[in-house]
């Protein structure tokens, strides 16, 4: 059980520390504009975009890992209102999964 924990908390740091970012954004004179959702936002403001990206005008950011190595019984499923993954068991979705390995 402390496996499984340490494992969560190994791969919820690695969603922080390791974050892929981008420049996705158009300067403007008082803000800048987020390509993506071609909204424009004061200078100095951060959001999330519709991409779950956490952006400020220098750019922006993912905030979650992509779960890679997982048991097979397992699946992976997208949570675009939370904007990160989840992994369950493929027959109960009320089961998490251990994750072993994530990207990004």
């Amino acid at each position: 059980m402390r496996f499984l924990v340490a494992a969560s908390v190994v791969c919820a740091l690695a969603a922080v520390l390791d974050a892929s970012c981008m420049r996705r954004l158009k300067p403007g004179i008082t803000g800048c504009k987020d390509t993506v959702d071609n909204t424009w936002h004061a200078v100095g403001s951060s959001w999330r975009n519709s991409a779950c990206m956490d952006c400020d005008c220098g750019g922006c950011c993912t905030r979650y890992s992509t779960p890679h190595t997982f048991p097979d019984d397992c699946v992976s499923e997208f949570d675009s209102t939370a904007c990160e993954y989840k992994v369950h068991k493929k027959n109960d979705t009320s089961v998490a999964c251990p994750i072993f390995m994530s990207l990004g």
